[in-house]
């Protein structure tokens, strides 16, 4: 809780994935990668509830052990390549709210950032609610600059993607951040629904580049042990 509000944290983690096995307990250092968020999520001094939503009984299983509650098996429909991360979030907040326990915010962790930290989590509590803000969302400055990226056209010229200047100095060019998908907070209202957008939350949490690391394949894992 801060500042009278509560805060619910959903790990949401399928069985199935294609590109690295049982991605979300495929050990890493000697600990499951779905360990990383919960171990972090845990540490938080706002978070008043931490859950795992998934389909696996044996991810709810390792979830447990590492002290998260998994309170319910989601349904196989919400499990599939198609299904969608806002639906599951809503039919976890559907499973975990009664009148005696109900969430201000939802704090959705994504299991394949394992670089994220508590104090990020708490930052971005405080950041929303100091600054009233229904929705949050974190972002990483991008390394390759978009002034100096282009697409092709049909008849093979090349276009810029940005209406800028790329005659501009480096030092001179303009900062841009990217969606990292390590933290979306959105507040639990009326307007928080199977059409939200989470990745439009348009207010920023910025994160140290170093923190973004997103787990999608094989060379992902090689730099997580090199960088944690």
């Amino acid at each position: 809780m801060y500042k009278g509000k509560r805060f619910l944290a959903i790990i949401p983690a399928r069985g199935g994935s294609k590109g690295i096995p049982k991605k979300n307990i495929y050990k890493i250092n000697g600990k499951p990668l779905i360990y990383y968020s919960i171990h972090e999520a845990l540490k938080s001094n706002f978070l008043d509830r931490v859950i795992v939503s998934t389909d696996s009984e044996e991810i709810a299983q390792v979830s447990k052990f590492y002290g998260a509650e998994v309170p319910f098996i989601r349904p196989l429909e919400l499990a599939t390549d198609t299904s969608k991360t806002i639906d599951v979030l809503l039919h976890a907040i559907e499973q975990c709210g009664n009148k005696n326990d109900n969430y201000d915010y939802l704090v959705l962790l994504q299991p394949t950032q394992p670089l994220r930290k508590s104090f990020h989590i708490d930052k971005a509590i405080k950041k929303i609610v100091d600054c009233h803000q229904k929705s949050l969302v974190s972002v990483s400055k991008v390394k390759e600059h978009p002034i100096l990226m282009r697409t092709i056209s049909k008849e093979g010229f090349l276009e810029n993607i940005l209406n800028i200047d790329s005659t501009v100095r480096r030092q001179d060019f303009p900062d841009f951040y990217k969606v990292n998908g390590a933290i979306y907070i959105n507040k639990i209202d009326d307007s928080f629904t199977s059409k939200t957008s989470l990745n439009d939350n348009n207010f920023p949490f910025i994160m140290d580049e170093k923190y973004d690391l997103d787990i999608d394949t094989f060379e992902d894992i090689e730099q997580f042990k090199l960088r944690s």
